[in-house]
């Protein structure tokens, strides 16, 4: 984004807000397994999204927001403090967009969602942008800060803890077997 033109910035920053703002929210929910913790993350991430793109050129306001909303929740988990009951309760909105290709129901999407919140918060970020966001495993090693061989080994850790959780019929989610080694 070009820093010339002040009202151009605003203007597209006020487009990525508007636009992204739900995906963002959708997927700190993801990542942190409780709708105020979400929100605290996504307002926290478009804050610092805000500052820099005003500071100075951001090549991609999703990519970069993606970054800070990742390490915004990475730090978090390292603070015990903020360890406080989740809620996975699925407000009306959570997920707003029927799957097309007739995706997985609302019972089967929360029994996914508390088996989430058992996995540790690095396998659980590697988890959700690989499958939820369907990124590639380069795409996500950079988001996260690990070598593509790290991701592939929490994602496989991931995967067959939820399987353990969930059994494997029960992982019908577009995440089974053949996803493990992506």
């Amino acid at each position: 984004m070009a820093r010339s033109d002040g009202a151009a910035v605003e203007d597209e920053l006020d487009q990525f807000v508007t636009g992204r703002y739900l995906a963002l929210r959708r997927t700190a929910f993801l990542l942190c397994g409780d709708w105020h913790r979400a929100e605290d993350l996504v307002q926290g991430t478009l804050v610092k999204v805000v500052v820099a793109a005003r500071r100075r050129r951001v090549e991609s306001l999703d990519a970069y927001a993606r970054q800070v909303l990742l390490n915004l929740f990475l730090e978090e988990n390292k603070r015990l403090w903020r360890r406080r009951e989740k809620s996975w309760a699925e407000p009306a909105d959570a997920f707003e967009a029927p799957d097309p290709g007739g995706g997985p129901d609302r019972e089967t999407r929360l029994t996914l969602l508390a088996a989430l919140r058992g996995l540790p918060p690095r396998q659980r970020a590697a988890v959700v942008l690989r499958y939820w966001e369907d990124r590639s495993v380069e795409e996500t090693a950079q988001l996260l800060g690990v070598s593509p061989g790290t991701v592939k080994s929490q994602c496989a850790k991931a995967l067959a803890a939820l399987r353990a959780r969930l059994g494997e019929d029960r992982l019908g989610l577009g995440i089974g077997s053949e996803g493990a080694t992506a």
